[in-house]
């Protein structure tokens, strides 16, 4: 009896020492995969590059020591790297949940072959660079053979229209028909030059309507990149994904690392949904309907370029928290202003959601 009694003891010491260990494993786990520890609740950080050690822009230039910090934080902190199109493909996958982070790059200058590129492959990553194909080969752009050159070195190559035209300053008559040629022409010309018909897209300067974010759907693309900052979930629009935009203004390692670290804000649903800012309304509001669990909405934060921000909170009937921001002073006279709302959750994790409001009477 004696010895049954020992050997029950260390059965059930054998058993609960396993358990432990399957616990711990998992916590660990669960640190290790970042934004999320559930398969088919994915978020990606995604920036956006223009210019690489061009001091003659510094509102869409960066220094190649802000860069190099960004990826080897990115390396360091076992963050998976993705182009825009296999991150939008992960996004919809099965796959396990991990760090994503994506790097774009806009409009195809120089300073990004001789100068962005050489440190993408000392790291290893791959990034995705979107051309407008009328300014290829002349000035300051790349020419197709160093667009093929970059492709051969995991750039994947994207559709930036073909003008870069402001689309918004068309009346709507011939806008919606300029975009969608412009996109056919952009695709056509890629595809002769170097063999490949692009599946991702990007605004050119973020501004669409919701027409354009249609055509675009229509156009074959899985996913289209805007300029609003943010992060990108399985809830987002992919049609119109928010990039983290990275400038000497914005490029530090501080405010990288931020941004890395950001998540997602869940937002239910948008009021309004469009960029375009309603007519005749200087002070434009923006409500947003938020899944409140384990947000800190005490410590709600607002910004609105160019105007001091009106916050206004409530709850439904069915439990969301109603967000209404609104602008203390009129924006009409800006073309671009944007709406940005960070909240902490009760572990401390920061929530980042942005609104662009357009005014086109403005050029």
């Amino acid at each position: 009896m004696r010895q049954s009694s020992v050997l029950i003891l260390l059965l059930f010491i054998a058993l609960n020492s396993c358990q432990q260990s399957n616990k711990a494993d998992n916590e660990e786990d669960s640190k290790q995969v970042g934004h999320s520890s559930e398969i088919n609740d994915k978020e990606i950080v995604c920036f956006v590059y223009h210019r690489f050690d061009d001091g003659r822009y510094p509102s869409t230039n960066i220094s190649l020591k802000d860069f190099e910090a960004h990826l080897q934080y990115l390396k360091e902190n076992d963050y998976q790297v993705l182009s825009f199109s296999s991150a939008i493909k992960y996004l919809k996958s099965e796959s396990k949940t991990q760090k994503t982070a994506v790097i774009t790059i806009d409009d195809g200058y120089k300073s990004f072959i001789q100068n962005g590129l050489p440190l993408l492959r000392k790291y290893d990553f791959p990034a995705t660079l979107f051309i407008n194909t009328e300014t290829v080969g002349g000035g300051d752009y790349m020419d197709w053979e160093e667009i093929e050159k970059a492709m051969n070195n995991k750039i994947e190559i994207g559709n930036h229209t073909h003008s870069h035209d402001y689309f918004l300053n068309m009346p709507e008559a011939s806008r919606y028909q300029a975009f969608e040629e412009e996109i056919k022409l952009s695709q056509q010309i890629i595809e002769e030059n170097i063999g490949i018909t692009p599946t991702s897209f990007a605004y050119p300067y973020g501004e669409l309507d919701p027409k354009m974010k249609e055509i675009v759907k229509n156009s074959g693309f899985i996913g289209a990149a805007a300029q609003n900052s943010g992060v990108i979930s399985s809830g987002s629009d992919l049609m119109q994904c928010p990039r983290f935009p990275m400038s000497e203004a914005y490029a530090g390692i501080d405010k990288f690392t931020s941004k890395a670290e950001m998540w997602a804000l869940k937002v239910i649903n948008i009021t309004p949904s469009s960029f375009i800012i309603p007519e005749n309304k200087s002070k434009p509001e923006l409500k947003l309907n938020v899944n409140r669990a384990d947000l800190q909405l005490n410590r709600l934060q607002c910004f609105i370029q160019g105007a001091e921000c009106r916050i206004n909170k409530s709850i439904s009937e069915n439990g969301e928290a109603i967000i209404t921001l609104s602008p203390a002073s009129g924006i009409e006279n800006r073309r671009r202003t944007l709406y940005t709302v960070t909240v902490p959750d009760t572990v401390g994790n920061w929530h980042w959601f942005s609104h662009l409001f357009i005014n086109p009477q403005i050029r």
